[in-house]
């Protein structure tokens, strides 16, 4: 009963049992007024004007509510429910549009918050199904300011402001709360109805009926006004839940980009790009609104990190993708020889594939070896649905994981594996620009200061902001950020100062002094003390606490015989956690160690945490390693260190009964590692065949 064009509108209004305004639907309140009347444009008739209240299923009203509405929860509990509201608005549209002899109306309410806030995302919520007319509908305050271009700008029009200025009467008072605004809006089309202005109702709003999905091309132009970040999603959440929750706003097709983790799974974000931004600014009102039980954070993105997760430049994930509203899943833990047969006969009849063969894309290393990952498109949710049910279900020998997945996640994944290994190459590592009397202090003279409770965000620049003047007391490349076992921030931080009364005086003067909106507690400490929290051990009130990696029977020298040999403990220099990334020219370097090699012996037990790196990157003087001066500062050290291709990791969970040849086949598609190990160190037999294995990751 719509049309682009119509003869009719009905003018609608209603409220919630919240905010009210620019604020309506904000607050995810549910609707508890409907105010309605149709209005015959050319003949400038009226049918019977129609108030109806809803029952919600939360009657709690706001104080804004109750004082604006003067509804009661009394009054609303022998209301009506919303889908039965729908269905009585539904009949006596029909009946006062018979009466004025019309067929076809389109909707026209005061802003869009009415439609797009509130009706939709509740409907959704409800699962209830709107009717068509719901899905197409006049904006009064733009076709007021498209009438009179002179008048307020559409985002501060509201009913009292555009009868103000056709001169109309503003005294709510004399009626109920929704008539008065109906009659009003009513009025306000009248007058651009009238000769002077002749206005035409043509372009009406829409809201999409379903999200599309479809490719991103990284040449493509992406306004950073229209791109959000939503964050705190449940895992398991699909492009098609996303829209869901964003249900009344028009999102861009393909628009939808899940974000994954260094592991290429799912991290509970995801980018998502609207038609333009004015819905983008309506997303953003819907922070903290709720998927489910979980609140959902939206914040402000740009249209480079939204190319960045959803772009790709292959040409055959544009083909694979070019089939329009296809339901994409994702198949991860294939066995590696397995054919495009052999998923086709596991997903059987009941599922068939979206063009056979065609409809599927394996993922593979650049070399072309596959990585146990495939992305598969069905043509309707009926046959997505029956190859969910398959979750988990034996292939060859292996089980197979099924998951809903999107354009966005193909290309990130196919983006990941094509251009970099799984597990990231570290930065390029760092050294002095300064001569090495500046190195991490050693001995018991109190001449260090201790951060803790620092923002996680807090960065180089923050530290030396907090402590103001005596910035210039500090000693060059004394600023030491703790890292926990991730590599992130642990909130402590150490700063070397340039003697132990200006530790003193900074202790004195920056304890529990404000961060951000934090108290950071500064206490004067030891080069000794520092070194030990640097390497993963403990410092408190009790005294120190080893490091899980070091057990020495004393804290003031280290001169016992290792546990470990001395070649193995080389496998443990802390600058061995931070590889330069590879390259020709610096594949032979050896990387530098800021842990003197001669004086502090590893005392290893092998349920170890690894220590944190000493030295924060982004420390200024620090800058990144020239492959000829990163030979020379190793030159000097003196010290025999492993040389840094790629670096060593950690593997915990084992089999028991695993053997060197499961550990290299899991780690198979990383680079062969040199040759020239064994002119380093002094290995043992086990040790050497470990490093001149063909894969760069060298596991213990």
């Amino acid at each position: 009963m719509t049309a682009s064009h119509s003869d009719s509108l009905v003018v609608l209004f209603g409220a919630t049992a919240g905010a009210y305004g620019a604020k309506l639907g904000s607050d995810e309140r549910e609707l508890i007024l409907l105010v309605w009347q149709v209005v015959d444009l050319p003949s400038k008739k009226v049918g019977a004007l129609h108030k109806s209240l809803v029952k919600a299923d939360n009657l709690d009203l706001s104080d804004q509510c109750r004082e604006v509405t003067g509804l009661t929860a009394e009054g609303l509990g022998k209301a009506e429910p919303l889908d039965q509201v729908l269905q009585q608005f539904s009949q006596l549209v029909s009946s006062d549009l018979e009466a004025l002899g019309r067929s076809s109306y389109t909707l026209c309410s005061d802003g869009q918050l009415l439609i797009r806030q509130v009706l939709h995302p509740e409907a959704s919520k409800k699962n209830l199904l709107l009717s068509d007319c719901f899905y197409s509908f006049y904006d009064l305050h733009k076709e007021f300011h498209t009438c009179y271009p002179n008048s307020a700008a559409v985002k501060d029009q509201t009913i009292k402001t555009m009868a103000e200025y056709l001169g109309l009467g503003t005294d709510e008072a004399e009626e109920d709360f929704g008539v008065w605004q109906v009659k009003t809006m009513v009025a306000v089309i009248f007058s651009m109805l009238s000769e002077s202005c002749n206005h035409i109702f043509t372009e009406p709003e829409t809201v999409k009926y379903k999200y599309e999905t479809g490719p991103c091309s990284k040449s493509e132009t992406v306004d950073s006004e229209t791109v959000i970040r939503a964050r705190g999603l449940p895992w398991q959440s699909s492009d098609q839940d996303i829209a869901r929750f964003f249900k009344g706003l028009n999102i861009a097709k393909g628009g939808v980009a899940l974000c994954l983790n260094a592991q290429g799974r799912r991290n509970g974000e995801a980018l998502v790009r609207f038609a333009n931004s004015e819905q983008r600014d309506l997303a953003l009102e819907r922070h903290k609104h709720h998927m489910g039980s979980r609140y959902i954070e939206v914040y402000k993105a740009t249209g480079e990190e939204f190319l960045k997760i959803a772009g790709g430049t292959s040409n055959e994930v544009a083909q694979f993708l070019s089939k329009e509203n296809q339901v994409i899943i994702r198949m991860r833990g294939l066995p590696f020889t397995a054919t495009q047969e052999d998923v086709l006969g596991f997903l059987g009849p009941e599922c068939p594939v979206t063009g056979g063969k065609e409809g599927l894309l394996f993922v593979k290393y650049p070399d072309g070896r596959p990585t146990g990952d495939a992305f598969v498109l069905f043509s309707c949710e009926e046959y997505a649905q029956n190859a969910l049910k398959k979750h988990k279900e034996i292939l060859g020998k292996r089980y197979i994981e099924l998951f809903r997945s999107t354009a966005a996640e193909v290309q990130q994944v196919l983006n990941r594996y094509m251009s970099t290994p799984l597990i990231p190459t570290l930065p390029t590592p760092i050294i002095p620009v300064i001569p090495p009397p500046y190195t991490i202090a050693t001995g018991s003279i109190r001449d260090c200061v201790r951060l803790r409770g620092l923002p996680y965000t807090a960065g180089i620049d923050d530290i030396l902001e907090f402590m103001g003047d005596a910035t210039g007391d500090i000693k060059p490349h004394g600023v030491h950020m703790v890292l926990n076992q991730q590599g992130r921030p642990s909130g402590d931080a150490f700063i070397q100062m340039k003697s132990a009364d200006k530790a003193f005086m900074v202790a004195q003067k920056c304890h529990k002094k404000m961060m951000k909106d934090r108290y950071v507690e500064v206490f004067q400490c030891s080069g000794e003390e520092m070194n030990f929290v640097l390497m993963g051990g403990t410092l408190n009130r009790s005294g120190l606490s080893p490091p899980p990696c070091l057990s020495p029977p004393t804290y003031a020298a280290f001169q016992t015989a290792a546990v470990i040999p001395a070649e193995a403990a080389a496998l443990y220099q802390p600058q061995a956690l931070l590889p330069a990334t590879r390259s020709p020219q610096a594949s032979a370097a050896p990387a530098v160690t800021y842990y003197p090699a001669q004086t502090a012996q590893l005392y290893m037990n092998y349920t170890a945490y690894y220590p944190s790196p000493p030295v924060s990157p982004t420390t200024v003087g620090y800058i990144a390693a020239p492959p000829g001066a990163v030979a020379a500062a190793a030159t000097a050290a003196h010290s025999p260190i492993l040389p840094q291709p790629g670096a060593l990791v950690r593997m915990q969970g084992l089999p028991y009964n695993t053997g060197m040849k499961e550990i290299l086949s899991f780690f198979q598609g990383y680079q062969y590692a040199p040759d020239d190990y064994n002119g380093l160190i002094q290995l043992s037999d086990q040790a050497r065949s470990v490093l001149q294995a063909p894969k760069e990751w060298v596991c213990l």
